[in-house]
């Protein structure tokens, strides 16, 4: 919006984070990008992006809100039309998506809380994103210790205890001890959930630690000398945990496998497959070895074959090439043209390979007794005719 001073937005979701339905007066509206508009509202109950928590969604008298943001304490809401300065509109939130927003923050604090108690770990990075939420914490975490601290979580789910969200006294907030990523000026909003976390947060949280449903780590890896951890926490776990039901049980008919009985059936047809690789390798190799024994000195062969992997085409050209001085070159599908593998024993190749590039619309090099690469040119006729001219 353009430089204007307007009163701090009144946060109706610091209140009543299950509120959905608000009615509000029109303080400003401007003009955006695409036909849309920024609005300014005397109140709110849309949550803007920040703390790692998206931004709500939902309508303002019908129309969507498509983003909310706030600075220096006014929300600004970018809507798809116009909205009158001075009139009365009424916002109706998407409170699916709301309690999303809510169970994974809500967990993300339960989690955090708990490893800092166990560990003395900080958290240093939060983000709720449409496929997945993230943490990252400020130390390694040992698998064992965050299967531990997984565990405790969802037992402080299961006993429902309060979520208890306000600004304390400045007295008695100097009294309290909370976790808190950066220094904050003004009144500050604690979240805390008994047995778990104490921590300074504006976002919007469930009421109960019940309503979270459950919190699932799904995943951890190493991220700037700690952990980042991706949790799935109420709907996003029992999505997951019937994606995952879906695709093991697709799996299990594909192995014709009982329940419990998947992982061996996987084991046993990876061991049969590569069983399969090894003896196909075997017979590969003698099919080289009797088309190399059709290759006499003086002999330039030029091949064009069929399903050569790289490695396959690589190994042919090798085995032409011990039973003549002169270049061999083998040639099989491969992406939109041919791959290709030129050799020569005991000789240098790259010259040859060069010109063949440029004359077969290719690219590729190696190693002076052996080239590969790629040519565009599939017309058998033109890459004879090229090595006749050779």
């Amino acid at each position: 919006m353009a430089e204007q001073t307007h009163p701090e937005t009144l946060r109706l979701y610091d209140a009543d984070p299950w509120l959905s339905r608000f009615t509000a007066a029109v303080l400003a509206c401007e003009p955006a990008a695409k036909g849309r508009s920024r609005v300014v509202l005397d109140q709110t109950a849309f949550f803007p992006e920040g703390g790692g928590q998206p931004a709500d969604r939902g309508t303002l008298n019908g129309i969507q809100v498509l983003d909310v943001q706030v600075k220096d304490g006014v929300v600004t809401h970018t809507v798809a039309a116009e909205l009158p300065v001075g009139e009365t509109v009424t916002g109706v939130l998407d409170m699916e998506h709301r309690l999303d927003s809510m169970q994974q923050h809500s967990g993300e604090h339960v989690l955090s809380g708990i490893l800092h108690r166990m560990v003395q770990c900080e958290n240093v990075g939060f983000h709720i994103g449409e496929e997945a939420t993230t943490l990252d914490t400020s130390l390694p975490i040992p698998p064992e210790v965050l299967a531990a601290a997984e565990a405790e979580a969802n037992r402080v789910i299961w006993a429902d205890v309060p979520v208890q969200a306000d600004y304390p006294d400045p007295a008695v907030l100097e009294t309290l001890t909370y976790r808190s990523k950066k220094a904050i000026d003004g009144p500050v909003r604690i979240v805390a959930i008994p047995g778990a976390d104490c921590c300074a947060c504006c976002g919007t949280h469930v009421s109960r630690t019940g309503q979270i449903g459950m919190i699932k780590v799904v995943s951890s890896m190493n991220y700037k000398g700690g952990t980042r951890i991706t949790i799935a926490c109420g709907g996003r776990a029992l999505k997951l945990f019937d994606e995952m039901l879906a695709e093991q049980a697709a799996l299990r008919a594909q192995f014709s496998a009982k329940n419990g009985q998947l992982a061996a059936a996987a084991a046993r047809q990876a061991k049969e497959l590569e069983e399969q690789k090894a003896r196909a390798a075997r017979l590969e190799q003698q099919v080289f070895r009797h088309t190399a024994a059709q290759v006499s000195e003086g002999d330039q062969p030029v091949l064009l074959a069929e399903g050569l992997s790289a490695d396959s085409l690589r190994r042919l050209a090798l085995a032409l090439a011990e039973r003549t001085s002169r270049p061999c070159a083998v040639f099989s599908e491969g992406g939109q043209g041919l791959a290709y593998a030129l050799a020569q024993n005991g000789g240098d190749v790259r010259a040859l390979c060069k010109e063949m590039n440029a004359a077969l619309e290719g690219r590729g090099g190696g190693k002076p007794e052996l080239c590969t690469g790629s040519i565009a040119v599939t017309d058998p006729a033109r890459i004879q005719e090229f090595f006749a001219d050779v």
